[in-house]
């Protein structure tokens, strides 16, 4: 009988190694005569231990990771497919401690199904949500994600069934939907992960979405720098077709969705969702002004739903299990799970996913197990490039919309980057900055001018005397505060966030003569 083991096809994955320990383990099988089925699933998300290997058990899967090519024969003598004891072990896969404590909804079969097997993806049970969808009437499905609580996981956390339902309400002859899968922000790769490693559930999000406001075709805007997931995607979107659940007649109830994958233009703007418009357009990525929002006006100037990727594969287990069950996850307004992503200097990065009201300490010291140098942590940073630095004061504050908002700081995409004690401040907030004015449209002045105009005021700060610092200070603050008030979009909007905190709990950064530890 045919012994299954698992390979990542994860980009991480892969880029540590995975594709020469898949050919590793078929060649070693091949020359033992063993009969071994290599699937090549997602990344779990323990990235410290990728490579990681699962071998399916009677008892289930056991992992051994990191493993690497040169592993393999020495896991084969050891004997890998019977769950031999190696120093590779890890165990059951399931009672890692790491998975175990884990609330997984979204990324529930990521790392256990093959991805391009809709077989297997129904198995786990796929499309489930779509059946329950296609039995209902539009404005249901619109209540259902309302009901649930679900808010935009791209970073506005603005509700998705407000959303959907200003789309549903709009009168129009063509409706679309859009997925923002041009996932760009420092330290995020669960949009990634779901589209390597679970694409039908982003699919079927999608579909739902298009029933639920009366869309007949989607869009997925994908960041142009994620071949693997639009190799992912295209695949599934074909076998979606072929076995009816995309085209022109729906489970065989004439409703319509169709599907396609656009590559992104390769600028940080585009994620913004009027940029992304013009872009899909064919036109320069700038921001639009709002009104009219997209979901009254939008796409080819048409109602649009636009939604990132987790918000859209967070949509089936809702329609599956129900809004109560979704709802019953989280804590005050910010309900259900995130998938949170741990990278920086932190000893082990990878994807958690929890219901929101899990602290940041958790997360680091539970999770992450502190800092990669071991060195103490100085800072975080929540919410991309544009999130506000938390102090180690601050890491009791739980992953909630408004506790976030309470301190300044944003939940955002849910990636949470760690730096330890050698850090300067100073230069991550010019870096803000500078991010800005590189990646700005052009559109307003606020952005375009303010964030030029903050580097220089940031370097004559830390050039400066006492004097001449205190004065730039003033002035760098007014500069963000018109920035914060001025600007069209949350480039502009949002860049403050890292300097102002920057300088509300580590301005002695800004002294010229940062006080860092000693190495």
């Amino acid at each position: 009988m045919s012994i299954t083991v698992y390979v990542p096809r994860d980009a991480s994955a892969l880029s540590l190694g995975a594709e020469g320990v898949a050919k590793a383990i078929a060649s070693e099988a091949a020359k033992r005569n063993a009969d071994v089925r290599v699937v090549r699933n997602g990344s779990r998300g323990l990235y410290w231990l990728e490579p990681m290997v699962e071998v399916e058990t009677p008892d289930g899967r056991v992992a051994y990771g990191p493993v690497q090519a040169n592993d393999v024969a020495g896991l084969f003598d050891a004997d890998l497919l019977h769950a031999g004891k190696h120093k590779l072990s890890l165990g059951p896969t399931e009672d890692i401690p790491w998975l175990k404590s884990q609330q997984r909804l979204t990324f529930v079969r990521v790392g256990i199904v093959d991805p391009r097997s809709l077989d297997d993806y129904r198995a786990h049970g796929g499309y489930r949500g779509l059946d329950a969808a296609l039995k209902m009437e539009p404005a249901a499905i619109v209540q259902a994600v309302a009901d649930s609580g679900l808010r935009g996981r791209g970073g506005a956390a603005f509700p998705a069934g407000i959303k959907w339902k200003t789309c549903l309400d709009a009168s129009a002859d063509q409706k679309y939907i859009v997925c923002n899968a041009d996932e760009g922000d420092s330290g995020t790769f669960a949009d990634r992960m779901i589209m390597e490693g679970d694409p039908f559930v982003l699919i079927e999000g999608m579909t739902i979405a298009g029933l639920a406001v009366g869309a007949t075709h989607g869009y997925i805007y994908l960041r142009v720098e994620y071949p693997h997931a639009q190799r992912a995607l295209e695949a599934a979107i074909g076998a979606a077709q072929a076995a009816g659940y995309l085209g022109d007649n729906l489970g065989g109830s004439g409703k319509t969705f169709h599907l396609e994958v656009r590559m992104a233009a390769g600028a940080y703007i585009c994620g913004e969702e009027t940029s992304l418009l013009e872009s899909l357009e064919g036109k320069r990525g700038q921001v639009r002004f709002k009104p009219p929002l997209p979901a009254i006006q939008g796409l080819f100037g048409k109602p649009t739903v636009i939604n990132n990727v987790i918000t859209l594969a967070t949509v089936p287990i809702i329609l599956d299990r129900g809004a109560a069950f979704y709802r019953d996850f989280g804590t005050g307004r910010s309900r259900g799970t995130l998938p949170i992503q741990l990278a920086g200097n932190i000893k082990r990065p990878g994807l958690v996913e929890r219901a929101f009201g899990v602290t940041l300490r958790e997360l680091i010291e539970g999770y992450g197990g502190g800092t990669a140098s071991g060195r103490p942590v100085r800072a975080v940073q929540v919410g991309g490039p544009l999130g506000a630095y938390i102090p180690v004061s601050r890491l009791d504050t739980p992953i909630d919309y408004e506790a976030f908002a309470a301190i300044s700081g944003m939940v955002g995409h849910g990636g949470v980057v760690v730096f330890d004690d050698t850090v300067d401040m100073a230069a991550q907030a010019r870096f803000a900055m500078e991010f800005c004015a590189i990646e700005s449209c052009g559109k307003c002045t606020p952005c375009r001018v303010g964030s030029t105009r903050g580097v220089e005021v940031i370097d004559r700060m830390v050039a400066g005397s006492i004097a001449e610092r205190e004065r730039n200070e003033v002035l760098l603050r007014d500069l963000c505060q018109t920035m914060l008030a001025g600007s069209l979009c949350a480039l502009g909007g949002m860049a403050p966030y890292p300097v102002l905190s920057a300088l509300d709990h580590f301005s002695e950064d800004f002294a010229g003569t940062p006080q860092r530890a000693a190495s």
